[in-house]
């Protein structure tokens, strides 16, 4: 049931941000910037590719092994472009795409609440500030979790598995991104906030299927923070 609800939820936030005008908006600068910055970052890496693979293995002469040496190019290829996604959506979050993910957790708030509620008023400089703060560890932490298990699968005949695993626990981090902007804003102490991601895990692997669907995923992120804006105040009200 809850990953039913994850699901459903992430769809209403989708439905909401595109017919609100702001939401809209927001939400398409977002999608922007990590597509710009991602074709960017791939196009780069595409063009020193080559050079790249001759750091790791210099041409063959032999024609009888050139051509695994064109295989490996490719992927190669397609490796450094998984992670030059990986790494633009990294940058573009934690330089500004919390800002706009907690500007759309906001306009969500007063849509459905009538105003926000903060614990606490503070200036708004500490706000970023914390905010920011708030995003590293949300961001860094999955990334060294999916590399430990990416070490794993290839040490170890567990590969099938750990890809699963891996994959379910990308998109459970990616969704508690979302679902925390309005603890975090709230100033929630951390080992709370990381309680209420542990008490939900198969809601938030719900949430963040819909992640796993090839160039929509990016659509469902830039709006996730809407659906889940609409979880917490519903699970948790004021």
């Amino acid at each position: 049931m809850n990953l039913l609800n994850g699901i459903t939820y992430n769809l209403r936030g989708l439905r909401l941000g595109l017919k609100t005008p702001k939401l809209l908006f927001l939400g398409l600068i977002r999608f922007a910037a990590v597509v710009i910055i991602t074709i960017l970052a791939a196009s780069l890496i595409l063009v020193y590719h080559e050079e790249i693979l001759r750091l790791m293995w210099a041409k063959p002469a032999s024609q009888w092994i050139l051509w695994l040496w064109y295989v490996l190019s490719w992927v190669l290829s397609l490796f450094l472009v998984g992670l030059s996604a990986i790494l633009s959506y990294l940058v573009s979050q934690i330089l500004f795409g919390v800002f706009i993910m907690d500007s759309m957790s906001r306009v969500t708030e007063r849509m459905m609440m009538g105003e926000e509620h903060e614990l606490e008023k503070v200036p708004v400089l500490r706000q970023l500030s914390y905010l920011v703060k708030q995003e590293i560890p949300r961001t860094i932490l999955p990334v060294f979790v999916l590399l430990l298990l990416m070490v794993l699968g290839w040490l170890t005949p567990l590969g099938p598995v750990l890809a699963v695993l891996s994959s379910g626990i990308a998109v459970i981090f990616l969704a508690w991104d979302n679902t925390d902007l309005v603890p975090a804003r709230r100033f929630y102490p951390y080992k709370k906030r990381f309680k209420l991601l542990l008490n939900s895990l198969t809601f938030h692997l719900g949430f963040g299927l819909l992640f796993l669907i090839p160039l929509l995923n990016i659509l469902f992120l830039s709006f996730a923070p809407v659906g889940a804006t609409l979880y917490f105040l519903d699970k948790h009200g004021k």
